[in-house]
């Protein structure tokens, strides 16, 4: 049976990690915009990929229901990749919380019931989550653990009134989702890690790199221990070490792959 790869946001990221991991299986690439998932698929197939295309909306049940049973009839669903989101200068507070964090919640949901033994899953997080003040252990629990269609009713949800807090609140979301779904997922025989990106050179980074924070996010660049952004390939083949036979080990995690921003960020000078 082929095994069936699906990048969910079929930008730079997932084409990326498609090309590290996809000789030999179909890709199934799905976007919100049908026309861009088939612009994916179609530049995968000219590289010499199997490759097909789907219309998905992360944040709708039947939508995302509907892309993993498509997934199943193909084949062997052994892996799959989240990287739908919006960034701050993207989108209003509502819009973020409902895509970064309640549509990573249902993906890890509903593929977690079709993923095959031996699978795995990666969430494309970033490093935003790890620049969040700490959270209580209740308010890390509840976001790990509610049931998806409850997220977004979360009271400490209700008081975030900034773009910046209300992606940082998503992407801790999202490590803190995938701990937990590791559990779960396990059941099947399968992993799910979370891999969180500083600046990475694409679309969704440069509009953050000319946007209304652009100063800010090109003092990162400027200051941190790489002195550049990072591509899509290097996230990639972080990926592909993970998904791959040497990870086997390795679930419930979210590696920070940022040039040492971070790591500026709590103790640079």
């Amino acid at each position: 049976m082929k095994e069936i790869i699906v990048i969910v946001g079929s930008g730079a990221i997932a084409q990326a990690i498609a090309r590290r991991i996809g000789a030999g299986k179909h890709i199934l690439c799905a976007d919100l915009h049908a026309e861009q998932a088939e612009k994916a698929a179609e530049t995968l197939r000219t590289a010499g990929f199997e490759c097909s295309s789907a219309q998905v909306n992360i944040t709708d049940r039947p939508s995302l229901t509907r892309l993993a049973e498509q997934a199943a009839t193909l084949g062997k669903v052994k892996y799959v990749v989240n990287s739908a989101g919006v960034s701050p200068s993207q989108a209003p507070v509502d819009m973020i919380l409902n895509v970064d964090l309640y549509g990573t919640a249902l993906f890890l949901e509903i593929f977690g019931n079709v993923i095959a033994q031996g699978g795995c899953g990666i969430v494309i997080g970033s490093q935003s989550g790890h620049r969040l003040a700490a959270l209580t252990p209740e308010q890390d629990r509840l976001l790990a653990v509610t049931p998806s269609d409850a997220l977004l009713a979360l009271p400490m949800l209700a008081e975030i009134n900034d773009t910046l807090l209300a992606y940082q609140t998503a992407k801790r979301g999202n490590s803190l989702r995938v701990q937990a779904e590791a559990v779960r997922w396990a059941e099947r025989g399968a992993r799910v890690n979370c891999i969180s990106p500083g600046i990475i050179h694409t679309p969704l980074a440069n509009d953050e790199l000319n946007g209304e924070r652009k100063a800010f996010y090109r003092n990162m660049l400027a200051n941190q221990p790489a002195k550049r952004g990072g591509t899509p390939d290097e996230v990639a083949a972080l990926a592909a070490l993970i998904m791959g036979q040497e990870g086997g080990y390795i679930t419930g995690a979210d590696f920070l792959i940022d040039g040492g921003a971070t790591a500026t960020f709590f103790y640079g000078a």
